[in-house]
């Protein structure tokens, strides 16, 4: 469900945006239309047969160790974290894998100053690693407590 409503998400961003234009949105994100072929924070952003197959593959071979993360993972609330990474993870990787780029429309910006550009599936990962990393500090907090 989660890459579907990323998948459309981007689908109608670039049905109601034209390419670089901005709308604003809310107050601290706007609607910006463009296309990364790197990775996080345009890194990378070349739009060559290096961004686009190699960073396949290393997106390919990410998915793979997050799933087999899951199956290993026992915490609840771990697992879920999980879920949304792989999501947003898998959402991007088909974005890349169909048009060689990724959609990226929302632009967060404080006091006019832009500061990234991101879709869904970056808020996913985003959210889904906030949630693991505090999972793993209480799981040492709770590892030190109990030695």
């Amino acid at each position: 469900m989660l890459i579907l409503i990323d998948l459309y998400s981007k689908h109608t961003a670039e049905q109601i945006l034209n390419f670089g234009s901005r709308k604003d949105f809310y107050w601290f994100i706007d609607l910006y239309l463009t296309y990364n072929s790197g990775i996080a924070f345009s890194l990378l952003d070349f739009n060559n047969f290096f961004t686009r197959y190699i960073l396949l593959a290393i997106g390919l071979l990410v998915i793979i160790f997050l799933i087999t993360l899951f199956f290993k993972e026992s915490d609840r609330l771990s697992k879920l974290s999980l879920i949304f990474i792989i999501a947003g993870a898998l959402g991007n990787f088909l974005d890349r894998a169909i048009d060689g780029l990724v959609t990226d429309f929302l632009l967060f910006h404080i006091a006019g100053n832009s500061l990234f550009i991101f879709n869904v599936a970056d808020a996913f990962i985003t959210i889904g690693a906030i949630i693991y990393f505090g999972c793993e500090i209480l799981k040492l907090i709770k590892t030190r407590y109990e030695n």
